[in-house]
Parts: C-alpha cells; structure tokens; sequence
C-alpha cells in the first residue's frame, strides 16, 4: 500500500481530543510537548535516535484532504472537520539530531505550537521515532561487536514490507554497510548488495540430480567473478570445491547460511586456502543477533549478513518512547501517575565530556536557563532546531550525516558502556529543574 497523504497515520483519539479541544480556549493555548523515554529496554546502555528525517517528510504529508475528510467525518462533527480541512502544522519543533545517543529521560523531540495543532502529531512521531530508532539501537550494538567488518542488512522478508524499507535506513543509519532492499537504494540512497538463494542452486536440478556447479557457473556468467556463491545448499565441503573449479581462486566470495558458523568458517577458510583462493571472502548469515557476532570475532569471517534479530521486536525491542505535554501557556504540567511520571516544563539537554572526547554525563535543564556550568570538561547542546513556523529549517544534517555522527558518538562512550554487558546507563543523566 502506497500512503501519499500522512493524516490518517494516527489514532482516532488524537482527533477526537482536537474535536473537544476546538469547543474551548484551550484548543488555542501554546504548548509544548516533548519526546522523551523513561528508561532503556532491558540489557540497552545506550539508544540511538533514528527516524527524525522521516518525521519530517511525513510531516509535510499530514494534510486532511477529502479522502481523509470522508473517513474522520464520520465520527467528528462539521466545525472540527473544517478545522482539518486547513490544518498545516505552523509551529517550531527542535530535537536530538538522527544519530545522537540518547539515554533515560532526554529530550529528544520538544514541539511547540497550539495544543490543538500539537496534540495531533502525537502518535505519527512516535511511530516513526519508535520505530526507526529501535533498528538503529540494535544495529549500532551489531556494528559494535563486528568490529572494523561489514555487515549487510537482509530483513526484509521478516517484516512489513514498509517497516522493511525504514529498517533500512535506521540500519545504514547505525553503520551497516549495505542492504538487500531495494526500496530504501532508491529512496534513501542506501548501498544495495545481493547474489543469489538456496533456490537458485535448486532449481539448476535435472534428471540426472542436482548440478551445483551450472548453477554457480550460471551465476558467474550473470554476475562476474567477484561475485560471492552460496555454497551450503548440499554438502559444503563439496560445495566450496566446485565454486573454486568453477570460478577459479579469484572468486570474491562464499557464503554459509547454516550450521556451526565458526567451525564452518574455520574449516572453509582452510579448504579456500589450500585451494589457492586466499583472497576469496567468508560471508556468514542465518539468525544473527550481537551475541553471535561477538563469538564470530575471532573467526576467519569477513561479512556478516543480519535479518531477523535486526527488524524483529526480539532483536530491537522497542525504543518505548513517550509524547508528553509539559508545559501550556508557560506553565509547566506534568503526570503523577505512579511509574508513569514526568517532568513538567520546556526542557533542553547538553552533554559534557573529557578533552579526550569521553563523555561525562547528561545534563537536562529548563530551556529558560542558561546551561549549569561544568568545571574543566567540554559542553555540547544536544538539540537542534528542525521545524520553524512549520516548515524544516535549512541545512539539516543528511543521512550520511547522521551515520557520521553516530560513529563518533559511539567512540565516545565510557568503554564499559559499548560493550553487550547488562547494567546501568552508559552515562548518566542530571536534571538541573530549579
């Protein structure tokens, strides 16, 4: 399904509250709401923001036109389907850029505008955020345990077929090298990479049993002889002997899909060796997660392909991320309910850190005040402005910017707090509220 028009990306109680709002003051009254997280998923130090970009395409989107209209009029009276009928959000909106760490109750997003036009965005912000930077978390701990080798992104039959797309880009957002999905080459410029499946090789069976070796010749004629060949489809000793044959020892690559990867690597690399192919590549895919490619370190593996443990709620839990409103006509407000609290008032954050570039801790002060002062370390605001008067400011950081970003923050984590371990934040968070 294709969705040129965002508004209807929402819950219906966001529109509702807008229909009872409207019949009041309050409807009218500047407000500010913030996107914050009360606390990491379980076993996380850190997060990574991801999804602000698409935030703000979607967000040039949001326009109720008369097929949206035709939806929402049927449960919201005529004075509020007018109201949406000119609905453009005209307020301003700053944020932690794509690619900052982020960690229990910074603010991530603050959007200022009228209640009525802030209260509405609540749920398409934190779908995206959620979303987008629940890959980008998971990803950036596999990036972490690869080490300096690359990893390709290869979910996309594991998950919604959009979700898929957005994954993506969270992934190359996180410093995954390419991937197969060629819906986020196209839209977001991510590198594309892919060869061929198990039934590629099955499908080069005839009467006389399977041919491996026509397949992997069929795939070199299309492809070149760099091209990397999926050698566990029958026996993989057997395999790698016939893409060698086939091939010859300059063949850029062979791939194991199943089994004892780091046996499997071992023994390949060995056979690859012997056969005089040293140059030729091990990629290594099937179900991994961080953990798995931790253990893999110390294997002659060069690429490791990650699907489902990336785009899966089991490998990327939830970002659990919260839009709250904090603050109205200057007054800070703020919910008490018991493990759901927050912290009322218009809020910013800097972060300190050593001269070495080890960061210290956050700080999250009223935005009204200037930034507590922090003796002998280096201070860095952490939001930026992204929407004025509605409209994206110019000169945003771009995706490439943002995987940039991300790669230095990583290095600037405590070394405790990079690592798979369990335990408390990575760093810190101080709030300075008066």
């Amino acid at each position: 399904m294709t969705i040129d028009n965002t508004a209807l990306l929402t819950d219906q109680y966001e529109l509702t509250m807008v229909s009872a709002a409207l019949r009041h003051p309050v409807a009218h009254r500047p407000c500010v709401f913030e996107v914050f997280a009360r606390r990491l998923p379980d076993g996380r130090r850190y997060g990574v923001v991801a999804g602000t970009g698409r935030v703000l395409d979607e967000l040039a989107d949001f326009r109720f036109g008369d097929a949206e209209l035709e939806v929402v009029s049927r449960f919201l009276d005529d004075d509020t389907v007018n109201w949406l009928r000119e609905y453009r959000f005209s307020g301003d909106i700053d944020g932690y850029r794509e690619g900052e760490l982020y960690f229990p109750g910074s603010p991530i997003l603050t959007v200022r505008a009228s209640f009525a036009e802030g209260v509405l965005l609540e749920t398409l912000i934190l779908s995206i955020l959620n979303h987008d930077s629940a890959i980008a978390s998971a990803a950036a701990r596999m990036v972490s345990a690869a080490g300096s080798r690359p990893i390709i992104e290869m979910g996309s039959r594991r998950t919604h077929e959009r979700a898929a797309v957005s994954s993506a880009r969270a992934a190359y957002l996180a410093g995954v090298a390419a991937t197969s999905n060629l819906e986020a080459a196209r839209t977001y410029g991510v590198p594309s990479a892919g060869t061929a499946a198990h039934a590629f090789t099955l499908g080069f069976t005839g009467p006389d049993g399977p041919d491996e070796k026509a397949a992997f010749a069929a795939q070199i004629e299309a492809l070149g002889v760099g091209t990397t060949l999926l050698v566990d489809t029958y026996d993989i000793t057997q395999g790698v002997r016939n893409a060698i044959e086939v091939a010859g020892t300059d063949l850029g690559g062979v791939r194991i899909d199943s089994g004892d990867l780091g046996v499997l690597a071992r023994k390949v690399r060995d056979q690859l060796d012997d056969l005089g192919a040293t140059s030729t590549s091990i990629v290594v895919s099937g179900d991994l997660d961080e953990y798995a490619i931790a253990s893999l370190r110390a294997e002659p593996v060069d690429t490791y392909g990650v699907g489902t443990s990336l785009v899966t709620g089991s490998g990327a839990p939830t970002a659990g991320m919260v839009y709250k409103l904090v603050e109205v006509d200057g007054r800070p407000v703020a919910k008490r309910a018991s493990h759901k609290e927050s912290r009322g008032g218009a809020k910013t954050a800097v972060r300190s850190a050593r001269a070495s570039g080890t960061i210290v801790e956050e700080i999250v002060h009223r935005a009204a005040d200037d930034t507590p002062a922090v003796d002998g370390l280096n201070v860095r605001p952490l939001q930026i402005p992204l929407v004025r008067d509605g409209s994206p400011v110019d000169g945003l950081p771009s995706l490439a910017d943002g995987r940039s970003h991300l790669a230095d923050a990583l290095v600037s984590l405590p070394w405790e707090g990079l690592g798979l371990s369990h335990g408390d934040p990575a760093v810190p968070t101080r709030f300075v509220l008066g």
